[in-house]
């Protein structure tokens, strides 16, 4: 599917310039989400068709990081899935975190290890004998820096430390492969374009054999169906061990979502994103870069004087461009904020 037949799949009002917050759904994810509200409202429906859509959004998920469906378990955040893995390290366990991390994937780190912080562009240089894991963005929320992964993955294989990823600003845009990481978490109700409250996580055998299965409850169980009631304890012997009983309808929504992208292809996602944002960058006089996410020190109230809509961090104007962004929102955005 090209991308002018599918931005036409959305229903977005012009000027959305911030993804990198939260995700606008394709029209085919708030048709089931809103036929399965029927359901619940008039009591029509078990809830297995709605059940079903984890293990579609499970398997579209592991599609598109390039992952095996078993490795993968589903929870509701990013902080809640790290933190299930920061726990499986040992007491004071050395971890390199870039300064800027969003906080859902330092303070898991910072609870459990010993956090040493540092410039983004410094992290592989960072990793010495003695790191128990490195834990970083993808991409960073802040800035739309792009970690260059193969660094970062030669530095922590060269002192055998984890590899330890959040795609939440990555998945979506940019090809993830886990192939060279350990740990990789996202949430999906950013460019996944999912309600907020699903959220995926590809975990390693390797990382899996350290872990306790904290949040372990009957979705965690061995036999789907057959682990409501009573011992023995018997879980899933992959990644499902480590699920979170889902919110359904979270779900409904993530599987058309992420199915879709697979569907477009994120190859062809990424280069049409990123040319938007060097248009942006372009038309405010900026060199190109290679993110979907542009932060530039520029009054963000005139933005929303002509109504578009981005983000301010940090003092900073923050716009983030998708699959349903078109030229002319750049080409107004550019305006407002260049026009004196």
């Amino acid at each position: 599917m090209d991308i002018a037949a599918a931005a036409k799949l959305w229903d977005a009002a012009p000027g959305w310039l911030n993804t990198a917050s939260y995700g606008l759904p394709p029209r085919r994810a708030v048709e089931e989400l809103q036929a399965v509200q029927a359901d619940w409202r008039h009591g029509t429906s078990d809830w297995k068709p709605w059940d079903a859509s984890v293990g579609r959004s499970r398997a579209a998920f592991a599609e598109l990081v390039g992952a095996r469906t078993a490795d993968v378990t589903i929870g509701s955040t990013v902080s809640q899935l790290m933190s299930l893995v920061a726990t499986a390290l040992p007491p004071g366990a050395r971890v390199v975190v870039p300064e800027i991390e969003f906080t859902s994937n330092l303070f898991p780190w910072a609870v459990a290890a010993d956090v040493v912080t540092v410039p983004a562009d410094r992290l592989a240089d960072a990793i010495t004998p003695g790191t128990a894991a490195v834990a970083f963005s993808l991409v960073q929320s802040l800035t739309g820096y792009v970690t260059p992964l193969a660094d970062v993955v030669a530095a922590a294989r060269a002192h055998d430390a984890l590899v330890i990823a959040d795609g939440s600003q990555a998945c979506g845009w940019l090809p993830v492969d886990v192939s060279d990481v350990d740990v990789l978490a996202c949430a999906a109700y950013k460019w996944l374009m999912s309600p907020r409250g699903a959220a995926f996580a590809y975990l390693s055998p390797r990382v899996r054999e350290r872990m306790r299965a904290l949040a372990a409850g009957w979705y965690a169980g061995a036999d789907e169906g057959g682990s409501y009631y009573g011992p023995p304890l018997r879980l899933a012997s992959d990644a499902r061990a480590f699920d979170l009983s889902p919110a359904w309808f979270c779900y409904v929504g993530a599987a058309p979502a992420i199915e879709l992208i697979n569907e477009i292809g994120v190859e062809r996602i990424r280069d049409h994103d990123v040319a938007l944002a060097n248009r942006f960058r372009a038309g405010l006089g900026l060199e190109p870069s290679d993110s979907a996410i542009v932060s530039v020190d520029a009054p963000g109230g005139r933005l929303e004087a002509a109504g578009l809509r981005a983000a301010v961090r940090e003092g900073k104007v923050r716009a983030s461009f998708h699959l349903y962004t078109t030229e002319e929102d750049v080409d107004r955005a550019v305006a407002a904020l260049t026009t004196p």
